[in-house]
């Protein structure tokens, strides 16, 4: 098989570093040593159950999810892959209750790293793409253990972020604030190789992504938007939109990247005490920057996602992003919300599912 000529993630890194000749050579091998993880990883998700990884740990994280035999081991390659070489201060894993700060004898580096180390794993035993993701920060002080206020940085502190999608084909997809950009690994050399430069998301689409079972849950402008949707060209909107739902962050956001759309997981009253499903610092942050630097737009549906001031390291958060002119739309619903008395029979408060208030 031919392939065309294509720089590798090596080359397109040196090149890159070129353009800012004060920068040293660590920020380059933190980027190297994660792809090497994902390739890894990519590996033991492709052995499947012929190597005995597929199923549940009988386990449960921080947040209480069940985990899967590869949440672990994907959290162990990341943890194994990225402590020894010295550019790091410490790490933050959906799988870890604490920060992992850099052990003896490894020295502490300049950037602080966060993951989610397997992204969508309940889809592994149905064979649907999953992913890993993650964010790189500046770490405020490598001359000590990281504490968990170093990593409450919001969004736009990011210097790079990315994911890896583990599908039919694997690739890395990361920005290092300079565009997105998508590599496919070649299964012939082992290497990733530059296949999609500068992705764009177009600013329009007729395409939405949400869980509709829970819909009875939303927030009343997320109600709004998805009704105008399905309504098509017979309601307000005058176009027909496709709905999609993978419930796999990475797999949800590369389709967008790809082609355009819009994905809402947004806050709602199912479990009130959450302001959110998705975790901030690394799902919502890391997928804002890419759709960020891609032309697309990522939002709480309230404020721009990477604004926000993070208060705990697994902190949740409602998270909305895709295609810019529909991510502003449903942000202007949330600031403007309908008035009751607007046209909706089904679901406003003086419906006939509310009962008459008793007039005494």
């Amino acid at each position: 098989m031919q392939t065309p000529q294509r720089p590798t993630l090596t080359q397109f890194l040196i090149d890159e570093r070129r353009r800012f000749p004060e920068a040293g050579g660590d920020f380059n091998s933190v980027i190297l040593n994660i792809a090497l993880v994902c390739r890894r990883i990519s590996h033991a998700i492709a052995c499947g159950a012929l190597a005995g990884v597929n199923g549940s740990a009988d386990s449960t994280n921080v947040q209480g999810e069940d985990q899967k035999k590869l949440d672990i081991l994907s959290n162990d390659l990341f943890i194994e892959g990225n402590q020894w070489g010295g550019q790091l201060a410490g790490m933050v894993s959906e799988e870890l209750d604490e920060p992992y700060s850099i052990p003896k004898p490894y020295t502490r580096g300049r950037y602080l790293l966060l993951f989610d180390p397997l992204d969508g794993s309940s889809n592994i035993d149905v064979n649907v793409s999953v992913g890993s993701i993650f964010s790189v920060l500046r770490a405020p002080d490598s001359r000590r253990a990281t504490k968990a206020e170093d990593y409450l940085q919001p969004g736009v502190e990011q210097v790079a972020a990315g994911y890896a999608i583990y599908g039919p084909a694997t690739m890395l997809v990361l920005s290092v604030g300079t565009g997105v950009h998508a590599f496919t690994l070649c299964p012939l050399v082992g290497e990733f190789m530059l296949t999609h430069p500068n992705l764009k998301v177009p600013e329009d689409t007729s395409e939405f992504a949400i869980n509709t079972s829970n819909s009875r849950f939303w927030e009343e402008p997320v109600r709004r938007y998805v009704d105008e949707c399905i309504a098509g060209k017979t309601g307000e909107r005058g176009k027909d939109f496709n709905m999609r739902w993978i419930a796999s962050l990475v797999a949800e956001a590369h389709r967008i990247l790809m082609r355009g759309g819009v994905f809402l997981y947004p806050r709602d009253n199912k479990q009130p005490a959450r302001n959110g499903r998705l975790r901030l610092l690394y799902e919502a942050n890391p997928i804002g920057f890419i759709m960020e630097q891609a032309g697309g737009r990522a939002s709480t549906g309230h404020e721009p996602v990477m604004q926000v001031k993070p208060t705990d390291i697994h902190q949740r958060i409602g998270f909305i992003f895709g295609s810019k002119n529909e991510v502003e739309r449903i942000e202007q619903y949330h600031k403007h919300p309908r008035r009751v008395d607007s046209p909706n029979p089904l679901f406003h408060e003086r419906s006939l599912f509310t009962e008459t208030p008793n007039m005494q």
